[in-house]
């Protein structure tokens, strides 16, 4: 997280959005044999945690259960050229938006890895536009058996939630315009959204 309190916030609402459009994280954990981290989809109940799942034989499974972890969302994210700002004596830096959870973790039950994966279909599948979507029922049930098998659900209950939004606060709303122009130029036009919505 960011040290400025200039780029934090509070808004739950926001981290449940940020949470759902990414829909992908990263899990960090200090095991036995060290630092280890997976990267997962995610899926928040909206209720405070938020599930995943990975391979039983991930280096990083055996240790989960109960262990304190972090847990990071990124969203958009974009370099900013110290040409964009009225004074010269700016330097370069990068315009950003993540979420870091914290908390524990506990093993799922089969059943909740089951609705886990149901309901990570339905959300992805939804984004695509198409009527015919994909289910868990269309894969032959041996099949299913055996992948289903392979793999581990856990839920982290969040006891902190660490938003950083880091969008240019700091300078003045005509350097923030300069800014959020340059990057829609460049092809950063999600990041500069969200600039925009800073000062609507």
């Amino acid at each position: 997280m960011h040290p400025d309190a200039a780029f934090h916030s509070d808004n739950r609402a926001l981290c449940e959005a940020l949470l759902r459009e990414v829909g992908f994280g990263m899990v960090f954990l200090t095991t036995p044999e060290g630092p280890r981290v997976a990267h997962t989809p995610l899926h928040s109940t909206e209720d405070g945690a938020v599930q995943f799942h990975l391979a039983k034989d991930n280096a990083m499974t055996p240790h989960l259960d109960g262990a304190r972890v972090l847990l990071l969302v990124n969203g958009p994210d974009a370099y900013v050229s110290p040409r964009w700002y009225e004074d010269a004596g700016q330097v370069p830096t990068w315009n950003y938006v993540a979420l870091e959870m914290e908390g524990r973790v506990r093993t799922m039950a089969p059943e909740g890895l089951a609705d886990l994966l149901g309901a990570l279909g339905k959300r992805n599948e939804s984004k695509l536009g198409d009527a015919n979507q994909w289910t868990p029922a269309d894969v032959p049930p041996e099949d299913w058996a055996s992948m289903f098998g392979a793999i581990t659900g856990f839920e982290l209950e969040v006891q902190h939630w660490r938003p950083t939004l880091k969008l240019s606060q700091n300078m003045s709303e005509e350097d923030r315009e300069r800014i959020a122009d340059a990057l829609t130029e460049e092809g950063s036009g999600a990041i500069a959204q969200l600039m925009r919505m800073q000062w609507q």
